[in-house]
């Protein structure tokens, strides 16, 4: 019995430890990088589609990070970049 007693108490104390103690920060993904998958998604600025920032593919221009669905649309940027960060008004 006072083996039984003897692993609860080690039980217990582990799970506290566990829960709010030096191993608290395991329960969340890791030590450090709370809010990583906070960051905002970019527009990709040729189809409006929202890219992660951790996806799709990223140009630098005049000193702005862009990024993009898919090859086809940074080709297309990267062919004519002003006619997709100035658009002009239709009609006009």
């Amino acid at each position: 019995m006072e083996g039984l007693l003897s692993l609860l108490l080690f039980a217990g104390f582990f799970f506290l430890m566990m829960r709010f103690g030096c191993g608290a920060h395991m329960a969340h993904g890791g030590h450090g990088h709370h809010g990583a998958g906070d960051a905002p998604d970019h527009t990709d600025p040729v189809c409006g589609m929202k890219v992660p920032t951790t996806a799709g593919y990223g140009k630098m221009h005049d000193g702005s990070l862009y990024r993009f669905c898919s090859r086809s649309c940074l080709d297309k940027f990267e062919a004519d970049p002003d006619h997709y960060l100035n658009p002009k008004e239709e009609g006009a």
